[in-house]
């Protein structure tokens, strides 16, 4: 590794870590970096280095990855190794060999590693689309709001937190763990989600039995009255990958709209535009009941890996009470 110095084959080590355990792209990992570094030394140690921080790694022993996914990685650092015409690795092809003769289940783990050190696990779905919902896999807003969040802590500290649509938990849990909110509250509304969500929580130590701070609603928006919001008392209401159809923004709106006629609560919706004609929709609609947004601009620091390329929103509703 002469030609890069330590501190910095410890970064790519790092990123190597950080993609793998949150599932990211294969080819998003820093490859060239192991190609030359193979070329250069002609060793395995640094495939060594990479293998136990991944596979090999007790966060994977204790939430496996998909074995899918496992398997397409050991390939990928066994085909790079074999063209630098390096001495095979018993590790490797061990490991490889475990994964080979594992089944492959509808669920897996991903991990998110935060910048304090800490760790968000949780039990997602394999298929993006599952039992009729969306909601078993994290988005892309959720990772993004979530980084905002790291971003402004600020928001959250010491305040009562509502999550609409909270689907696995990534975003929430993030504000638990590094935000300090006085009360959490998940909420979403298909059962098989409540569930995973429920899990989750517990998972990773949010227990609703061992703390008082953080719950797990059901929350039908067609049916939410101004008496169970009031009940949750919420100071701020987020929601990440909510507006993704035109039934269900017309669902969202009424909420919003209810909520703040209750109260003066903070409301921060991300969006990935992903149908440019239903984002406007909901903004339109958001605009007839006389809610007001304000674009809230980036960039955030890049705490989780996943793909950038679509543009996501992030707003902020307000109004004032006689418009309602």
């Amino acid at each position: 590794m002469a030609y890069v110095d330590q501190a910095g084959a410890r970064e790519i080590l790092k990123e190597f870590q950080v993609s793998f355990f949150a599932m990211s792209r294969l080819a998003s990992f820093p490859w060239n970096f192991v190609e030359k570094d193979l070329q250069n030394s002609r060793s395995s140690e640094f495939i060594l280095d990479v293998l136990k921080q991944t596979c090999l790694h007790p966060l994977c022993r204790k939430f496996p990855l998909s074995v899918k996914y496992r398997r397409l990685f050991l390939s990928e650092l066994i085909r790079r190794q074999e063209a630098a015409g390096c001495d095979p690795l018993d590790e490797l092809y061990d490991a490889l060999g475990e994964v080979l003769g594992a089944e492959e289940a509808n669920e897996c783990y991903k991990s998110y590693l935060l910048p304090s050190g800490d760790v968000v696990s949780l039990l997602e779905n394999v298929a993006v689309i599952s039992e009729g919902t969306t909601g078993l896999v994290t988005w892309e807003a959720a990772l993004y709001l979530a980084e905002w969040a790291l971003d402004h802590e600020q928001v959250f500290t010491g305040r009562t937190v509502l999550e609409l649509g909270s689907g696995v938990g990534l975003t929430g849990i993030t504000i638990c763990r590094c935000c300090s909110p006085n009360k959490f509250v998940f909420s979403d509304c298909h059962a098989t989600v409540l569930q995973k969500l429920r899990e989750n929580v517990q998972l990773n130590g949010l227990s609703e039995q061992t703390s008082s701070t953080v719950r797990v609603e059901e929350l039908d928006w067609t049916a939410a009255t101004e008496e169970k919001l009031g009940q949750i008392g919420a100071d701020v209401v987020i929601a990440a990958d909510v507006v993704y159809d035109p039934d269900v923004v017309r669902s969202l709106v009424k909420l919003l709209s209810t909520i703040l006629r209750c109260s003066t609560t903070e409301v921060l919706i991300c969006s990935t535009v992903r149908n440019p004609e239903t984002y406007s929709s909901f903004k339109q609609q958001l605009g007839n009941v006389g809610i007001s947004h304000d674009v809230i601009p980036g960039p955030v620091s890049h705490a989780f890996p996943y793909s950038r390329i679509s543009a996501i929103e992030l707003i902020k509703l307000y109004t004032r009470p006689e418009q309602i």
